[in-house]
């Protein structure tokens, strides 16, 4: 007889683990030990199920890179003792979460399954019991006894997405997540539909392992009409910031000032990275292809390519805990490491 899958369930915080107190009409954090008898359709999964939680559940809007630590150190805490992970996360900085966990767990061959939901999971409308129960099922899939998926996700709504290619893009639809630059995952219909050419796998036979020093001196700045010099010089000269992630329009277009080209120079001859990423949802930073963006080519500012302005925030710390130099730290930034760009 097949040994069962073993699943870890990791809740973090959120509304999926938030039960309603019928007498009192509050939302109160659910115990693991309640979680079968308010998900009883668990029983039927071809699975063990075991649950940790954070001493002191979060909303997700309080996430720190200290939080992405303890989800990484739980997962390689057990990794192996079960065959996958399902981390239950509030949906407001879930992208984020997961596309840094995506750059912290290295050479995963194991599935690590972001979920979520938009209602609580005691009440009547809730989306959280089929998040729920679908990542579990998809985290559990396996051919020939090799996990299918071995990369870090985010189920929402029907559909698992590469974590790291994913952005929020609704507070009130049950469908709140997109990933416009890469295909799901898995679709969830009347089966579970794998699309087997959009899966990650890595590249080398290196055990996995898992990167702890995330560095969060980095700005995000997202150029808009009439953005002033007083603001650009400001935020590059914030004391102790690293690197600058440019968020710039279209295809990583930028103003062509010469009194903003200056700050840009300047800020990079003395020592921050600056990262060109579209503020578009969807599509591609190609440098060159216009004269607004050539300069900034020529400055030697690291093409974003169509990476996600969550998955580029969360990349820049993971390298910065690297201390590369400026020609490493573009050379590694431009490169695709995790599937988070092409």
């Amino acid at each position: 007889m097949a040994e069962r899958t073993k699943i870890l369930l990791i809740y973090t915080g959120g509304t999926i683990g938030m039960v309603k107190d019928y007498q009192t009409g509050s939302l109160r954090a659910f115990d693991f030990k309640e979680l079968v008898n308010n998900v009883p359709e668990l029983n039927q999964l071809a699975c063990d199920l075991s649950g940790v939680s954070f001493k002191v559940p979060i909303d997700s809007s309080n996430v720190s890179p200290l939080h992405w630590k303890r989800i990484a150190e739980l997962i390689r805490d057990n990794y192996e003792k079960y065959d996958g992970f399902v981390v239950l996360h509030g949906s407001d900085t879930m992208s984020y979460s997961a596309s840094a966990l995506s750059f912290m767990l290295e050479n995963l061959d194991k599935p690590v399954i972001f979920t979520g939901s938009q209602l609580p999971i005691g009440d009547l409308r809730t989306d959280a019991k089929e998040n729920l129960i679908t990542s579990i099922q998809i985290a559990t899939l396996k051919e020939e006894g090799v996990p299918v998926i071995q990369e870090v996700g985010l189920y929402f709504e029907y559909k698992l997405y590469r974590g790291n290619r994913t952005t929020k893009l609704n507070a009130e639809h049950f469908e709140a997540f997109a990933s416009l630059n890469h295909p799901p995952l898995v679709e969830s219909g009347v089966h579970l539909n794998v699309s087997h050419t959009s899966l990650y796998r890595k590249t080398d036979s290196e055990s996995f392992e898992i990167h702890t020093k995330m560095d969060s001196n980095v700005a995000v700045l997202k150029l808009f009409p009439g953005i002033g010099q007083s603001l650009v010089r400001t935020v590059c000269t914030t004391t102790g910031l690293k690197a600058l992630i440019l968020e710039t329009y279209g295809a990583g277009n930028a103003p062509l000032e010469t009194w903003f080209l200056t700050e840009v120079k300047q800020a990079i001859e003395r020592g921050l990275f600056v990262i060109n990423v579209t503020q578009c949802i969807g599509g591609s930073v190609q440098p060159g292809q216009y004269e607004t963006s050539r300069e900034l080519m020529e400055m030697q500012v690291a093409n974003g390519k169509d990476i996600t302005t969550e998955s580029a925030l969360a990349k820049t710390m993971y390298l910065l805990g690297k201390n590369l130099s400026a020609l490493e730290f573009k050379a590694v930034f431009e490169r695709s490491l995790r599937g988070e760009m092409v």
